[in-house]
């Protein structure tokens, strides 16, 4: 049986790595005595995928992982997604919290197959940010034809239009920023990347402006008759 797990990722654990995460999780999922699947050959290891992991010193509200288990409480009725939520949240330390718990249909896509897009929240700070005109800034930024950037990849830098990437981008009067965005191994936009166009547009530097990201949840696509819906991830499976 294949399980999806949605967690908060906060406070002093945004610092944490990816490969840490890991490790924590493969830790506390034995202490919550979750009966999960392990790998055959010589060296098993519990079977475990993670949806785009943030960057390090991110928060985030919506991160994901795939496990594969071999049993889960039969006394549970129909509240086992809770139960399994209540024993990993028992063994979790200060900003690692479990927010919901899924069941995938077989032969569905992994966490990280599934990624299509990712909604974040910026958070500017400063006195002088108190006084840019952030709502009228952003519309007219967002409102080019196109958004004309350097990405860095593997292979150096390469120009790419940001604009089709950005699904949606707004912000409040205080300097709040909202932002949707591609994401997945087919095209992944930080937003740092958009936040160093947008100050280019405002003739800014990134670098002048004090801001703090969190990554509010991750998306994915489901199709209702002909109208395509982006969805979290969580919702492709069921509670159960």
């Amino acid at each position: 049986m294949k399980l999806r797990i949605k967690f908060a990722k906060t406070g002093a654990m945004r610092f944490i790595g990816h490969l840490d995460v890991m490790r924590f999780f493969q830790k506390a999922i034995r202490r919550a005595d979750i009966d999960i699947a392990y790998s055959g050959g010589y060296s098993p290891h519990q079977i475990m995928s993670f949806a785009a992991p943030p960057g390090l010193g991110m928060e985030s509200l919506g991160e994901y992982m795939d496990i594969e288990v071999n049993s889960v409480p039969e006394d549970a009725g129909s509240g086992v997604s809770q139960i399994l939520t209540d024993r990993l949240n028992a063994v979790m330390v200060p900003g690692m919290e479990i927010l919901h718990i899924t069941r995938l249909a077989e032969g569905g896509k992994s966490a990280m197959a599934s990624v299509i897009a990712a909604a974040y929240t910026v958070r500017t700070e400063g006195k002088n940010e108190t006084e840019t005109d952030w709502v009228g800034q952003i519309n007219e930024f967002y409102s080019q034809p196109s958004i004309p950037v350097k990405k860095k990849t593997k292979k150096g830098e390469r120009e790419m239009d940001l604009k089709p990437s950005i699904f949606s981008l707004e912000a409040e009067a205080d300097g709040t920023i909202h932002m949707l965005v591609a994401a997945g191994s087919l095209c992944n936009v930080k937003p740092e990347l958009v936040m160093e166009a947008f100050f280019r547009f405002a003739g800014r530097a990134l670098s002048e402006v004090s801001s703090r990201v969190r990554r509010e949840d991750i998306f994915t696509v489901r199709k209702d008759g002909e109208e395509t819906k982006l969805i979290p991830l969580d919702a492709e499976g069921e509670e159960f």
